[in-house]
């Protein structure tokens, strides 16, 4: 691969004369394709148990998705920082936001309701204390369970129990919610906020504050 200055890359990438343009379009890509595939064999654990040739392809992949893109915003390089590690950001947000995007597409809200029943496996809420519970306070939080599961279940809309449930419970991204939900992520929030101040009134209304509930859960 060829060193080059920023003033070179953005005159070579943008060269009419394929002579130029093309040997920096393979360096560029190759550079961007090694420090994806270092970034997705040693820093993320989630693709550790992946066969090597599948994280070389994902390489291959997100640096092609990313030459397009460097190439799409070659007027915003401001000449800030190298042209390469400027190029590199953007390959790295391309494939953080690949792989998060590969995450969720098999997320379906058919998780969140069977024939409009609420499915209480949702509400397994995050309650991993590092000591034992007592029965008194297992059997509490049981009892407070029930009532959230019938809170989700009752107080809320169809849309608006699946995007807590999504959200909230499932942890998909608010992005991939709204897409699923067929709106934007301002309709979104709006969405959520409703749902909240459901569920609070709800929960009040059977003598369970938030603070309790967050007192009661977040106790390690």
């Amino acid at each position: 691969m060829t060193d080059r200055t920023n003033e070179e890359w953005l005159a070579h990438l943008q060269s009419e004369d394929k002579a130029i343009r093309a040997p920096a379009l393979e360096d560029l890509r190759e550079r961007l394709r090694r420090g994806l595939h270092f970034y997705l064999s040693r820093e993320r654990s989630d693709l550790a148990d992946r066969p090597h040739e599948d994280v070389q392809q994902m390489a291959e992949d997100f640096a092609q998705d990313a030459l397009l893109k460097v190439l799409d915003n070659l007027d915003s390089f401001r000449g800030e920082s190298r042209f390469t590690t400027w190029a590199s950001k953007i390959a790295m947000r391309v494939a953080i936001s690949e792989l998060r995007r590969v995450r969720w597409k098999d997320y379906s809200l058919e998780t969140v309701t069977a024939e409009g029943e609420y499915m209480p496996r949702t509400t397994a809420m995050p309650a991993s204390p590092s000591q034992p519970l007592g029965p008194e306070e297992a059997a509490e939080r049981g009892d407070v369970m029930q009532i959230i599961e019938e809170a989700i279940a009752e107080a809320l809309t169809d849309r608006q129990r699946a995007a807590i449930v999504a959200s909230a419970l499932e942890g998909v991204p608010l992005q991939e919610v709204a897409r699923m939900l067929d709106t934007n992520t301002n309709a979104l929030y709006k969405l959520i906020h409703d749902a909240r101040l459901k569920l609070r009134r709800y929960l009040e209304a059977k003598g369970v504050t938030m603070d309790y509930v967050m007192d009661l859960f977040g106790s390690q």
